[in-house]
């Protein structure tokens, strides 16, 4: 066993053999050592996206409220105007009444 081990490492076959499988272990640990590197970095700058986030969408929620509640008071000026106007037709009405029985 130990023979035929020792004549592999010696042949150009087995140090095409190691080198392809120092090369497979060095990826191994620079993709390992990539990936902690950028979870020690992101993560702080994610979990920061994701505090304004939820703040930004509270802010939306609250925008939303007043939207609606704003419309509400448009809804409420409207129903105010068409009775005002109901007024001013009926008081014009009462003006041309009266302006013809003062020319009678």
């Amino acid at each position: 066993m130990t023979l035929s081990f020792i004549q592999l490492v010696q042949s150009g076959t087995g140090a095409v053999i190691i080198i392809i499988a120092l090369l497979l272990v060095a990826a191994i640990i620079g993709y390992f050592t990539a990936w902690f590197y950028a979870k020690s970095v992101y993560t702080p700058i994610i979990k920061g996206l994701e505090a304004e986030k939820a703040d930004l969408q509270k802010q939306v929620a609250g925008l939303k409220d007043d939207v609606s509640r704003l419309n509400n008071k448009v809804e409420d000026l409207n129903g105010k105007i068409g009775k005002l106007e109901e007024e001013i037709g009926k008081k014009e009405k009462e003006i041309k009444d009266l302006r013809s029985k003062i020319k009678e």
